[in-house]
């Protein structure tokens, strides 16, 4: 004999699981978000002796040229969050597009596949460098665009992957044989059934456009001084380590957590794929 057991207790500490870890993400990225309005001082304003280690006039002791650490750090939040999230969102959009009607269009899918895979061979570290290079200007939109143009073609084969077994379940096969058109089977029946690998994909994406311009930073590619960007931050007071370590550490510590945070909050917003219903006999 088999029994159906009850799913409550399921639901429940699962909505308690994505509650806590949501509550956990949320605050590292609303703190750097909310930095600018707390920063005791001016990015570019001296207060202290450089590298000058924590006291009164600067809780994390200043940088190479005296200015406050610890507002430098808060200042540099926003702008980096809103670099990653813009490729995420970019990125996330385009492969699902290009992804899904590939598989609808099998020799347009064949044509991305290819062209995908010559892409990714290119290394990142290079391909960054000539992108933001060869942009008018360079910067930080130079660096956004570098990471758009590198990190889709993997994007669109995860869609593409996923999506795949898709294209021939039964549902897709009435539509199509219904005379459904690409966009309304491509929208109404493949893109719901992608929720959690696109909520999965945003946030590996973020995370790594997040590195990508850090990294970018630390190189000198993107922002330029006097800019409060964490990386930058770690490259111009790398010299001074031993004097303040602060300069160094509050920075670096600071990638580190949003990078954590963002994986978290993408796990706890995730769909629930385990089972619904428990069988015992």
């Amino acid at each position: 004999m088999t029994a159906t057991l009850p799913v409550a207790a399921h639901r429940t500490s699962r909505r308690r699981r994505t509650i806590a870890l949501t509550a956990v993400a949320a605050l590292p990225l609303l703190l750097a978000l909310a930095g600018p309005l707390i920063a005791p001082h001016t990015i570019d304003t001296p207060v202290t002796a450089p590298f000058a280690t924590p006291g009164d006039g600067a809780v994390l002791g200043g940088d190479q040229l005296g200015r406050d650490v610890l507002s430098r750090v808060l200042h540099g939040g926003p702008l980096l969050i809103a670099g990653a999230f813009l490729v995420a969102v970019v990125i996330t959009l385009t492969a699902t597009l290009i992804g899904i009607i590939a598989v609808l269009r099998p020799g347009l899918g064949r044509a991305v596949e290819r062209s995908a895979d010559v892409a990714i061979l290119l290394p990142p570290l290079l391909g960054i460098m000539l992108i933001a290079l060869a942009w008018p200007g360079g910067g930080r939109w130079a660096v956004i665009a570098a990471a758009i143009i590198l990190g889709t073609p993997y994007a669109v084969r995860v869609v593409a992957a996923a999506a795949s077994p898709l294209a021939t379940a039964g549902y897709v096969e009435t539509a199509l044989a219904r005379g459904e058109s690409t966009p309304y089977i491509a929208l109404r029946e493949i893109l719901p059934n992608l929720r959690a690998t696109l909520l999965t994909l945003f946030g590996l994406r973020f995370v790594e456009a997040f590195y990508v311009i850090s990294m970018a930073g630390f190189l000198q590619i993107g922002p330029q001084p006097p800019a409060s960007d964490w990386s930058l931050m770690v490259r111009e007071n790398a010299s001074g380590i031993l004097l303040n370590p602060w300069a160094v550490i509050a920075p670096s510590l600071a990638i580190a957590v949003l990078a954590i945070s963002a994986n978290l909050a993408t796990l706890a917003l995730a769909p629930d794929t385990t089972a619904k219903t428990v069988t015992r006999s």
